[in-house]
């Protein structure tokens, strides 16, 4: 429970620093905190790190392109404040500090799992606004053929 109020937290303060409107200030909050439960629950029934955060982006992407949809706001007002608690901050420290150890296959490690991770991150964003897009894109289309 703790974490998951770590989570908002973690992302509505990005939304602060960013200025997000304060009537939107709630909805980044949730944003981090549905990618963060999404998260930690793959984590734990998967064990794979990487998938996980694939996941958790994938949600975030969702949610904030449907509620971008409700508020009348751009979907990036919530989904970079959204993805902060999915960033794999602990595994870059710890590649960085693995470097200077000179404990090198360590440092691959991790490097290459934090790597791995934002690449998800920021694959699970991009297919979600590309989805999204399609469908706007094909609405749009049937709405010119009737016409």
């Amino acid at each position: 429970m703790e974490e998951i109020f770590l989570a908002f937290i973690a992302s509505l303060c990005p939304g602060i620093m960013y200025n997000v409107a304060r009537k939107n200030l709630l909805w980044v909050g949730l944003a981090g905190m549905f990618g963060w439960i999404t998260y930690a629950s793959m984590l734990e029934y998967s064990g794979n790190v990487v998938f996980s955060s694939f996941l958790g982006a994938v949600v975030v992407g969702l949610y904030s392109e449907s509620v971008a949809r409700l508020r009348k706001a751009p979907a990036m007002v919530f989904s970079i404040p959204g993805i902060f608690p999915l960033v794999p901050g602990i595994a870059i420290y710890n590649s960085t500090q693995y470097i200077a150890e000179n404990n090198l296959s360590k440092a691959a490690n991790t490097g290459i799992e934090a790597i791995s991770c934002a690449g998800a991150i920021a694959c699970g964003i991009l297919m979600t606004s590309a989805v999204f897009r399609i469908v706007k894109k094909r609405k749009k289309l049937k709405l010119y053929r009737k016409v």
